[in-house]
């Protein structure tokens, strides 16, 4: 047993060492601490770089984006902050940051003047997906850092700074909360540098974390008062940059896990025959969460509904509230348009398979998941519907397929932003066929 034990441990070291090809430690140190510094040549790369990232995401280019991403010399800072927390280098800590701070700053200015003077000022599909962090931007900056630091740590140098350079994103979020200012969009703003924020935080905890494991050495000190000062003074400038994220991280786990809960309860308790969910709307809150429903059809009794709250616990939604509006009156606000967008959704679904059979393809590419782009383009939103329908035309035999779009408002919106947001769908959704229904 002993044996296996030994035999599995050199298995594992042989292939997963870190030593092994390790780049001299002094030379390590120099080559991060080079790129730390944002000035002259490094300054002009990084403007440069932001103009071209902000037109990337003004005209909706990915490749543009990645572009601009690699010509960035962002990660610098980043890692020389992780890395001087690492070896005690309190010096190098507060240039870092101050570097990173300078380097920010300058972003926002050159991406909040670009948005200011540009005539396009729709906010596109790879613009909009840098307002809403979710989960993923989180484990994608950890493990981002984490390969970043050990190819720089490495005698060979690879393509995998680049690659994180890509993975992680810094420059999108700064240029879509330059948008966010010059077109006066807060939500926009706080989303993107949030983004930003979990980024730059992860990848220097990943820096620090390697750069341990490595047994990098650490600063010493002649007065060992000082050096116990500079220790508590950096643990507490990781405490404090580490907790909000962490807190911030917690919440977009949280909010998923419900929202991930509410949608399997109302697919698996909410299946009546003559019952239909019309809309329905998560509310993520610290007072508590709220599930709000609009129903058409059969009336639900106060027994089913009493009955779907008491089943509520068993999906993990112990202090949620169900908020069922039924019945077509005044205070459901539901007006016939929502209906006939309801029923042809119901004919629609029904009949895919039969239609799929036919010469005739109603449907030529599925319709993407645009909840996080639609919340951060208009807040009011609290629901909406899109779908592919077939319309027969009475006159002739033919047969055409109509994207239709049903939105529903808490507040009205004006006829401009109505046509606005129509011609935004038809772009996003590559449409020309394209109904648009409000419900306000």
């Amino acid at each position: 047993m002993n044996e296996i034990y030994l035999a599995v441990k050199r298995f594992l070291r042989y292939r997963f060492s870190l030593h092994e090809d390790n780049a001299d430690e002094i030379d390590t140190i120099e080559s991060i601490r080079k790129n730390v510094e944002f000035k002259g040549a490094n300054l002009w790369t990084l403007i440069f770089a932001i103009f071209i990232a902000s037109i990337g995401l003004n005209v909706n280019s990915t490749a543009v984006i990645i572009g601009a991403m690699l010509i960035s010399p962002l990660m610098g800072p980043i890692m020389g902050l992780g890395l001087g927390i690492g070896i005690n280098d309190f010096e190098l800590v507060k240039k870092a940051a101050r570097n990173l701070a300078i380097a920010t700053v300058i972003s926002i200015i050159a991406s909040t003047l670009y948005f200011w003077i540009t005539p396009l000022h729709d906010a596109s599909s790879e613009l909009l997906a840098r307002t809403s962090p979710s989960i993923w931007d989180v484990f994608i900056a950890g493990f981002g850092g984490l390969a970043g630091i050990i190819a720089a740590t490495r005698k060979e140098k690879t393509n995998t700074i680049p690659g994180v350079a890509i993975a992680t994103a810094l420059m999108p979020p700064l240029c879509t909360a330059g948008y966010g200012l010059a077109s006066g969009n807060l939500y926009f703003f706080i989303g993107a540098i949030y983004l930003y924020f979990i980024n730059s935080i992860f990848i220097c905890v990943a820096t620090y974390l390697i750069v341990r494991y490595l047994n990098f050495h650490k600063r010493e000190f002649e007065d060992k008062a000082y050096e116990k000062r500079v220790r508590r003074y950096i643990l507490i400038l990781v405490l404090i940059t580490a907790a909000p994220s962490v807190y911030l991280a917690y919440r977009i786990v949280d909010r998923s896990i419900f929202e991930n809960n509410a949608r399997d309860f109302i697919d698996k308790e909410l299946r009546y025959t003559n019952t239909q969910v019309i809309t329905r709307n998560y509310k993520y809150s610290r007072n508590g969460n709220e599930i709000d429903l609009l129903l058409l059809g059969y009336e639900l009794t106060p027994q089913q509904i009493d009955s779907l709250k008491k089943k509520m616990p068993a999906y993990k939604l112990n202090h949620t509230k169900l908020t069922i509006r039924q019945g077509l009156n005044a205070k459901n606000e539901l007006d016939f348009s929502q209906i006939k967008a309801s029923i042809l959704e119901a004919v629609y679904n029904k009949d895919s398979t039969a239609r799929k059979s036919t010469t005739y393809q109603s449907i030529d590419k599925p319709i993407p998941d645009l909840k996080n782009e639609l919340r951060s383009l208009y807040p009011d939103l609290s629901a909406y519907s899109i779908n592919h329908v077939e319309v027969k035309r009475l006159d002739t035999s033919r047969r055409d397929t109509v994207t239709l779009a049903l939105m529903s408002f808490n507040n009205s919106i004006s006829s401009t932003e109505r046509t606005r947001l129509q011609r935004w769908l038809k772009t996003r959704l590559g449409s020309d066929s394209l109904k648009l229904l409000i419900e306000q």
